[in-house]
């Protein structure tokens, strides 16, 4: 989890770094072998992958939201794959129900992701592809999963955070990469920048090197009546509580409290009664993401305390070139004609 990650992973590489290379050498090692030989069972259907290479968020959940939506809008019938990150759902896959289950039981993203079309929890991303399959789903989107090489992917989208991109570059334990660049890149097909700042320079002159195409979006946040110009406790459990602060800010928020919490982390009612009693005390607006809130649903009468209190921001991915995602969507469906043609 990027919050619970080491800080020196987000700078210029250090001593830190430096000593734990030999570990970072073997792990890269492992992850090149696993992308290189891993069997990638072949599904009845398109699949796109929203990765990164990184450890932490990256604003992959958005973009899968916003590729389902255009895939919905050309009469595609998307589905989308989640590992549940957080979540207790094991075994078969689940079918996320946004109106009956919990963060505890599928995870916070598949809740988001459920929005936008229907999504499958499963570790096991094979089976959940088979069971969106069966309920009628064409076209299949799958939200992280880009390392695990489980299924075969016809369009690996790299999603890279212009703030932070590839941190020092190093591969885990000693920094916050999955797999070396060069090794990863070898595997993606298109690239995509979000937010403004030189973190994804590197990635994006990778990808021009390896004559893949990139795309650029922004993060547009939509900020409900009460905020601009409020006094505002803001609280936030994301890979990068800051950039949610940050978004407060810019939405005319003025913020007296911050508080962060890991990634995923879920809210006990000693976090919920704080929250409020730190308001309270100080006649603060409460504000938090989507995310979070999402955490607060079917839980305890403090935690539906906070829920109603609780002021949120949503948040929507904008592509800089409108007709991006349907290109994107496209070479997705071309690469799995072709696919079907190869196989017979």
């Amino acid at each position: 989890m990027v919050s619970e990650a080491p800080p020196f992973w987000w700078g210029k590489p250090d001593w830190r770094a430096w000593g734990l290379w030999p570990f970072a050498a073997i792990y890269g090692a492992v992850a090149r072998k696993r992308l290189l030989n891993a069997p990638r069972e072949k599904v009845d259907a398109p699949v796109l992958c929203v990765g990164n290479l990184t450890v932490g968020g990256s604003g992959k959940t958005p973009v899968a939201i916003a590729l389902a939506r255009e895939a919905a809008t050309i009469g595609l019938k998307p589905g989308i794959l989640s590992r549940g990150h957080g979540g207790s759902v094991a075994g078969e896959p689940h079918l996320v129900d946004a109106h009956h289950d919990s963060a505890r039981h599928v995870g916070d993203e598949p809740l988001l992701l459920a929005r936008a079309a229907r999504v499958a929890v499963s570790t096991d991303r094979s089976a959940a592809a088979r069971l969106l399959i069966d309920l009628g789903c064409n076209f299949l989107i799958m939200d992280d999963g880009f390392q695990s090489a489980r299924i075969h992917i016809d369009h690996a989208l790299i999603v890279v955070d212009a703030r932070r991109g590839i941190g020092n570059g190093y591969t885990i334990p000693a920094g916050p990469m999955r797999a070396a660049l060069v090794d990863q890149m070898r595997y993606a097909d298109s690239v995509l920048k979000v937010g403004d700042g030189p973190g994804a320079d590197v990635v994006l002159r990778q990808a021009a090197r390896a004559a893949r195409p990139f795309h650029e979006a922004s993060i547009k946040p939509a900020a409900p009546e009460g905020i601009a110009g409020a006094r505002c406790l803001a609280f936030a459990g994301i890979g990068e509580p800051q950039k949610f602060f940050d978004t407060v800010t810019a939405v005319g928020g003025q913020i007296e409290i911050a508080k962060s919490f890991g990634d995923h982390h879920f809210y006990s009612d000693f976090d919920a009664q704080d929250l409020l009693a730190t308001a309270d005390a100080q006649g603060l607006e409460i504000v938090t993401t989507a995310k979070d809130a999402v955490r607060l649903d079917h839980a305890s009468e403090a935690l539906s305390a906070l829920r109603k209190r609780v002021k949120i921001i949503e948040i929507e991915t904008v592509f800089e070139v409108a007709r991006a995602p349907r290109a994107i969507i496209e070479a997705t469906l071309e690469a799995w004609r072709l696919r079907r043609i190869e196989a017979r």
